[in-house]
């Protein structure tokens, strides 16, 4: 197969018409979305367990098994079993960690390609494909097909190596020119990004990880806060047939637009939907738990467990003057595990300390009952 060479942006032979209607939907529920967002008092309190969330579900559309709850319980000191899961765990962290730097960077700086390099170091730090040229674009070819698969039998090529800084010196340009509707060009900048498939390694998640920070940076969104990858993971054989298409059939690229509208605007109503459910449980839990302890730390705490809501004991850190004592947190946490508000994942013994869940949030974000 020979190398694939894209099409040239701004694209030409967009039918916008048939797209109208999309348009005006995706549109609506990207901007009902932010104003639920917009109304979270601290998202990056009460929304940080789907923002790891997206990461586990980007991760596993490329294969990673670990879940939402597996990250976590990691994070509050309880190894996997397999060493398999918890490098599928460092790449989900590191999807996460990615994200954050790209938010902080555009607050003081355009989107560049270096940035792009950034945080493709980020994702391949200490990971598989971590010797795959981390943070630079590939000067050799690639091609996209099951392990194993020789070039000649493959999916996809992409573009020659030779030409591959001239279609993102063209992909950069378009994303910063001013286009008829924002949400069509960054359903073409996300499939232009997969066609160029710039790095040896990580290419999909990058690509995913661009659109949050896209709505992000042209101000759709107030935060970089889309959860995106549910729909795509759910969808996965259409997302990628959409994307295999395009240059192949006279219609492709309406096809995948069509496709990435639809999807932004299902997720943005998902998304909206999830993120008032979590209000609502804070609310609720709010409630409960300054009536359960009579404490002037029982906020404080919440939002550490709604934060990281699996957790040990030490791991919690109050800003506050005076700060609790230990005898003090340990009777608070009693008081909610005995309120059934907190459940024990793990339980302490010699210098392993006490792992505690707030089961309910970790459900809600995972969909279904997992603790």
């Amino acid at each position: 197969m020979k190398p694939f060479v894209p099409q040239k942006l701004p694209l030409q032979d967009v039918a916008w018409e048939p797209l109208i209607p999309l348009i005006g939907k995706a549109n609506r529920s990207i901007a009902h979305y932010d104003g639920v967002l917009y109304g979270v008092p601290n998202p990056d309190v009460l929304l940080s367990p789907l923002t790891t969330q997206e990461a586990v579900l980007s991760s596993r559309i490329e294969g990673t098994q670990a879940t939402l709850g597996e990250v976590l319980k990691f994070e509050a000191g309880e190894e996997p079993a397999q060493e398999s899961r918890r490098l599928d765990i460092q790449e989900i962290i590191n999807y996460r960690r990615a994200l954050l730097h790209a938010e902080k960077s555009l607050k003081n700086r355009p989107f560049t390609l270096n940035l792009l390099l950034e945080l493709h170091a980020i994702l391949l730090d200490s990971v598989r494909g971590r010797n795959k040229a981390k943070g630079q674009f590939r000067k050799t070819q690639n091609w996209v097909g099951a392990p194993g698969t020789p070039i000649e039998q493959a999916d996809f090529v992409p573009p020659d190596p030779m030409f591959l800084m001239e279609h993102l010196g063209n992909w950069e340009k378009y994303y910063h020119t001013d286009r008829p509707d924002p949400l069509v060009q960054l359903a073409i900048l996300h499939a232009q990004f997969e066609i160029i498939h710039p790095f040896l390694d990580g290419n999909g998640r990058i690509g995913r990880l661009l659109i949050p920070l896209f709505l992000y940076d042209k101000k759709l969104l107030s935060r970089p806060m889309f959860y995106l990858s549910a729909y795509l993971e759910e969808h996965r054989d259409q997302y990628i047939d959409r994307l295999r298409v395009l240059g192949q059939a006279s219609d492709g690229w309406n096809r995948w637009i069509a496709f990435f509208l639809t999807a932004l605007d299902e997720q943005a109503g998902q998304n909206a939907a999830t993120a008032r459910a979590i209000m609502n449980l804070y609310e609720q839990l709010k409630a409960k738990v300054i009536e359960l302890t009579h404490s002037q730390y029982a906020v404080p705490l919440l939002d550490q467990i709604f934060e990281r809501p699996i957790f040990q004991s030490g791991h919690l850190l109050f800003p506050t003057d005076p700060k609790p004592s230990r005898q003090a947190v340990a009777h608070l946490l009693r008081t909610l595990r005995e309120g059934q508000i907190l459940t024990i994942v793990r339980e302490g013994s010699g210098r392993r300390g006490q792992v505690l869940a707030l089961a309910e949030l970790v459900n809600l974000c995972e969909g279904k009952k997992v603790l």
